[in-house]
């Protein structure tokens, strides 16, 4: 796994158990989240890979001196390791996070 970000294929509403059901078919542990407007984390790391999938709202992911600005259907792909920070967007995000 690399660090990537892919974006929102714009096809249709994003429906989040579809989302769930493709985490757990790559073979992620799923659970949902929600941070409320300007919830921020500071640098951190994880011992397991991530794979992170907005639902609804915002996210500003940082790591290595960029940022990925992530919306409703992009997925965020981190690998175990790789020290990161985010913050939630202006009316909150709700997104779910595998873990594996």
């Amino acid at each position: 796994m690399r660090l990537e970000t892919i974006p929102w294929n714009g096809n249709g509403p994003v429906h989040v158990d579809a989302l769930q059901q493709q985490l757990e078919q790559e073979g992620f542990n799923v659970f949902r989240w929600r941070d409320e407007a300007g919830v921020s984390y500071e640098p951190h790391s994880h011992e397991h890979d991530e794979s992170l999938w907005v639902v609804d709202g915002e996210l500003v992911f940082s790591s290595g001196g960029r940022d990925f600005r992530l919306r409703s259907g992009d997925r965020l792909m981190l690998p175990r390791g790789t020290v990161h920070a985010a913050r939630a967007g202006a009316a909150g995000v709700t997104y779910l996070i595998g873990e594996k």
